[in-house]
């Protein structure tokens, strides 16, 4: 099956959510949580996405997550990253249960197509202290797209995690896991990064891009958003609507996009710096906002 095919199954098969003007979403991809170990490559901002997500949470935001969320490829069991990242999972869980956590599996964490899966290791947790099993994620559903309809202007917007274009890492994915557990990981322990990977590889990279760019073409300009290359992208009206919010395990900080007003904006968040020496978490806008409705095809 080609690329593009890949897509399109995934945008027939999506789920939609309906959204207006009021609505307000934030979308993260590859925060490749794992057990906090030296090849954890979450660990170094977890911080910051902490203090991120708490302000969309209390902000009344929904979560999207555009995949690769869980490393469950270094990491045998999702156990281990739980106990690892226990305040993030437990911050989720308050978005699952207000109904405003939607989960897309990616390469990384595709065991989660798999509801038995899921509802096997997602839906609740052993707690120690009180010697009991407690609910996490019960009833979720994981999905390999997201269709966003706005309800006034029938807009949509096509989230996926966008290894549909990558035929290793969507089609032999238990190989690349496979590698990844035996040989890279021990290797990026001493600094050693798999070249698989097309966040490292700049061809594959430039090749996954045009795939998806070439898919849009054939689609009526759809506008759509993946991560899987973690290289944040924002085109200008009149471009082609090919959107990237970049990853979470950028060196020192996030990136992500937001929807709100019927607006979209790429943002960053990264610890900073005050005169007196202070060290704060601090959202940058790095590009946008733009209303949606400019990307609108002109008919």
């Amino acid at each position: 099956m080609s690329s593009s095919n890949r897509l399109s199954r995934a945008y027939s098969n999506a789920k939609y959510i309906s959204f207006d003007d009021t609505s307000k979403f934030i979308l993260f991809s590859d925060c490749h949580r794992g057990d906090n170990s030296f090849a954890d490559d979450f660990a170094n901002n977890r911080n910051i996405y902490f203090h991120a997500l708490n302000h969309y949470y209390n902000e009344g935001f929904d979560y999207c997550e555009l995949g690769d969320g869980d490393e469950l490829w270094e990491n045998l069991h999702f156990e281990s990253i739980f106990e690892a990242h226990k305040n993030v999972y437990k911050l989720l869980k308050k978005f699952h249960l207000e109904k405003r956590l939607h989960m897309i599996w990616g390469n990384h964490d595709m065991v989660y197509k798999d509801k038995a899966y899921v509802d096997k290791y997602l839906s609740s947790y052993f707690e120690p202290i009180d010697n009991t099993d407690k609910e996490l994620f019960e009833g979720i559903t994981y999905n390999e797209a997201i269709v966003l309809k706005h309800t006034q202007t029938q807009q949509e917007l096509f989230l996926t995690h966008g290894h549909q274009a990558d035929w290793w890492n969507y089609t032999f994915w238990r190989w690349g896991r496979f590698l990844v557990r035996i040989l890279w990981k021990p290797l990026q322990v001493w600094g050693i990064a798999d070249p698989t990977s097309p966040a490292k590889n700049f061809k594959e990279l430039i090749k996954l891009e045009r795939r998806i760019k070439r898919w849009i073409l054939q689609n009526n300009l759809l506008i759509t958003i993946v991560g899987h290359t973690h290289r944040p992208r924002f085109p200008e009206p009149g471009d082609i609507p090919f959107f990237n919010d970049g990853s979470c395990v950028h060196p020192r900080s996030i990136t992500g996009i937001e929807i709100e007003n019927g607006q979209i904006s790429l943002i960053k968040w990264q610890i900073d710096t005050t005169l007196d020496g202070t060290l704060k978490v601090v959202r940058l806008l790095l590009e946008g906002p733009q209303k949606l409705v400019d990307y609108m095809k002109k008919q």
